[in-house]
């Protein structure tokens, strides 16, 4: 079992664990690089475990801290976060370190008597702002509610300048232990951030604000590679959270026979020739996370599908509703569709993106295979699609 514990400064270890081999998370999202489950170690003349890891991960978690102190001598465990990839192992924790307090807040004290099954005489209660004594070494907590669950908060070691900020901050890859040591981390973070904190993007600007006045040397998240140099990603966070578009349309369809995708390839060559920046997803093939990467950045969507059986192809309708769930900084979009022998997916599709306040400056929709003057349509809407991207 791997037992080797990755020092990051003095009385502070990665005790956490690379999980290669995992290829979907919640059902939803895939993995192609893996992830990781980071836990840390904070040792003062107490000392500390902050989160923990998946289940199935609780031996190497314990035979990580065994290298470096026996976990029966843990004083405390912090829970930054509730979801079980993070705080699955919280009970065997506990059982192999009977002494230990969960430190969490008040909202996280009902879950975990809930999900886990602690006992109320083992939790302590942290308000935000409040601080723990280690004995040279400090925790600072900071209240980040729905950052993504709404017990959510990061913890802060003052001596160190180091942030453990949970999922804030992460992104899923196994690769790597610090940001510079992975070449497309920023992607992967982008991908993260779509996947996991778009909806929460108000939430996220008002953490950042209450983060502004900490010095930060090193960003610790609990997935995937750790921030030494934490404006990179502080930077990219704050164009995130404060929904800055780019010049950028996000194209997703499917098509049955091929008329949608003739539709498509019009509307996505027109766009790059007004230097709009371009990225196509073939909803029958497509990556979730690929998406919602893009969405995060993008200023307009186009969403291209047939008509079946009076509405939306499946796979169109999924990403409309993914979209509408995920609360992308999206401005415009132009839909595209064809029938057979009843229409009804561009108005399905109006339907299931109202909500969204996206504005739609077009459709086209064609009854058969595209014409000359359907595919003069396409190109017409693509222009003043990509008008309204520049404006």
């Amino acid at each position: 079992m791997n037992s080797i514990a990755i020092e990051l400064r003095k009385g502070v270890h990665w005790v956490g664990v690379k999980d290669w081999g995992r290829r979907m998370f919640d059902g939803l999202i895939p993995l192609p690089h893996g992830t990781s489950y980071n836990a840390y170690l904070v040792q003062g003349e107490k000392t500390a475990l902050v989160d923990t890891v998946n289940p199935g991960f609780e031996g190497e978690l314990l035979a990580k801290i065994g290298a470096v102190m026996d976990p029966a001598a843990l004083d405390y465990v912090v829970m930054n976060h509730a979801e079980p990839d993070h705080a699955g192992a919280i009970p065997i924790v506990l059982a192999a370190s009977p002494k230990a307090r969960l430190v969490l807040t008040a909202k996280g004290a009902d879950m975990a008597a809930r999900y886990y099954r602690v006992p109320r005489e083992r939790m302590q209660v942290v308000a935000d702002g409040e601080t723990l004594d280690l004995g040279g070494k400090t925790l600072r907590f900071v209240d980040a509610p729905f950052l993504h669950w709404p017990e959510t908060m990061f913890t802060y070691v003052v001596e160190d300048r180091i942030l453990f900020p949970c999922d804030f901050f992460g992104s899923h890859t196994a690769a790597g232990v610090y940001d510079d040591e992975v070449a497309d981390l920023a992607v992967r973070a982008q991908m993260y951030f779509g996947e996991i904190m778009m909806p929460f993007r108000k939430a996220g600007e008002r953490a950042l604000k209450k983060l502004a006045d900490l010095p930060i040397a090193l960003i610790a998240p609990s997935h995937g590679p750790l921030w030494r140099h934490p404006e990179r990603i502080l930077d990219l966070y704050r164009k995130w959270t404060a929904g800055e578009t780019a010049a950028k349309a996000v194209v997703a369809y499917v098509s049955m026979w091929g008329s949608t995708e003739r539709l498509v390839r019009i509307v996505a060559e027109t766009l790059l020739g007004e230097g709009i920046r371009v990225a196509v997803h073939d909803l029958a093939q497509a990556d979730v996370g690929d998406l919602a990467g893009d969405l995060v950045d993008a200023r307009a969507l186009v969403l291209g599908a047939p008509t079946v059986l009076g509405g939306l192809h499946p796979a169109a309708f999924n990403a409309a509703n993914l979209i509408r769930a995920l609360k992308p900084p999206l401005k415009y979009a132009a839909l595209l569709s064809s029938y057979g022998w009843g229409g009804g997916a561009a108005r399905q599709a109006s339907e299931v993106l109202g909500p969204t306040g996206i504005e739609v400056v077009g459709a086209v929709e064609i009854h058969g295979s595209p014409a000359a003057e359907a595919e003069a349509q396409a190109a017409a809407l693509a222009s003043t699609l990509a008008t309204r991207i520049r404006s």
